[in-house]
């Protein structure tokens, strides 16, 4: 049987990895490029394993980006973000990446797309594909190759290494196939309240900002906000409920006609997280995260699990969020006034900021700011059987 060999890069990019290719080196058709794409990952897999593919089997490590020169004139490369399912053969083209959009520049660079820029910190502007945003990056250069160890870290990584800064802008636009384009907050109210069925009413704050995201106060879900994996993932009810809350959101955002076709076509977004008061927790390695060196705690599902850490994109919409008073997040947590947050999350700390601007009785974000870091993990070629 021919095998197809195909140019890759296998990075990580902060609390991520997945695998990077040129987007010119994949089929055309977008049929047949997602079959390579799923058959790279291993998916679907019966096993929920990822053994004969290069995906990681859970929702941080399922992930495939595409990049190539950019369309925009004013950007350098284009950035498009595919989450696979781990057991059904789909490629979630809907959304974003934040954690891997550290990745990008570098892994730009590592596959030709952009030349090596001079020593210093490079500045690289990124557009996101997926919902059509601006993403810039800072990444640092040193004798003529991308600088990958350091001294920063980041909790849900094992090791340091050096720090990409990131700004994403206007990221509380909505996204380009939902109804409520434009708006970040898709019903127009800070606080809505959906009727589940079989779940009953539910307070939630929808936002659209880097990510569609729904934000439900832990309680509302029984819980107290700083469980980790093995106290949720295990409870198949618990997850059941929170699919039917986020499915069902998924059509007032005007993502879909029906909660069925979230669930069906839709996996990766919107996502559903919950937040609570800062309290004391001990985080997923053992360390002790106290009260008083957080603001809020969140968690946040990942393809129907909870994160192990929190997403990227999680982040910069739970920064917009707390920037704007009146909604659950800012209600629940207790925001500085230096326009940043530090979240407690289950691998940790976190801390992101926003530019919130009020006009005329409606909010916007300008701006949304935090640091990731990114190293090259292999470069070679993946194997496809044809």
């Amino acid at each position: 049987m021919p095998v197809l060999r195909i140019p890759a890069l296998y990075m990580r990019g902060g609390t991520s990895k997945g695998v990077f290719f040129r987007a010119d080196e994949l089929p055309a058709d977008r049929a047949e490029r997602d079959r390579v794409l799923l058959r790279v990952i291993g998916s679907p897999d019966r096993f929920g394993k990822h053994i004969d593919g290069m995906g990681g089997a859970t929702s941080s490590t399922s992930k495939v980006v595409l990049l190539s020169p950019s369309s925009q004139p004013d950007c350098d490369v284009d950035y498009l973000f595919g989450q696979v399912s781990i057991d059904r053969a789909v490629v979630d083209w809907s959304g974003n990446c934040g954690n891997l959009s550290a990745a990008v520049g570098p892994a730009a660079i590592h596959l030709g797309i952009l030349s090596m820029p001079s020593d210093g910190i490079e500045t690289i502007r990124i557009w996101q594909a997926n919902i059509g945003r601006y993403i810039v990056a800072h990444v640092p250069i040193a004798n003529g190759a991308v600088v990958e160890e350091g001294d920063f870290e980041l909790d849900g990584v094992t090791f340091p290494a050096a720090e990409i800064a990131l700004e994403f802008l206007d990221p509380a636009a909505g996204e380009p196939d939902d109804a409520a384009h434009g708006a970040m907050f898709p019903t127009g109210a800070f606080v809505e309240t959906i009727d589940v069925p079989g779940v009953g009413a539910i307070e939630a704050t929808l936002i659209t900002a880097g990510l569609s995201t729904i934000y439900v106060d832990a309680a509302s879900l029984g819980l107290v906000g700083t469980e980790l994996q093995g106290a949720v993932n295990c409870d198949p009810d618990l997850l059941a409920r929170v699919e039917a809350i986020r499915s069902h959101a998924s059509v007032l955002f005007g993502l879909t006609k029906t909660a069925a076709e979230s669930t069906a076509t839709r996996p990766h977004t919107p996502k559903l997280a919950f937040v609570a008061p800062p309290a004391s927790y001990t985080a997923a390695d053992g360390r002790p995260v106290d009260a008083g060196s957080i603001d809020l705690v969140a968690r946040v599902f990942s393809m129907g699990q909870l994160h192990h850490a929190m997403t990227g994109t999680g982040a910069i919409s739970l920064a917009a969020a707390s920037a704007i008073p009146g909604n659950l997040v800012s209600r629940l947590g207790r925001p500085g006034g230096d326009g940043k947050i530090r979240i407690g999350h289950p691998s940790g700390r976190l801390i992101v900021g926003a530019v919130a601007v009020e006009r005329d009785g409606s909010w916007t974000v300008t701006k949304a700011l935090m640091s990731r870091s990114a190293r090259r993990l292999m470069q070679g070629c993946v194997f496809v059987p044809s």
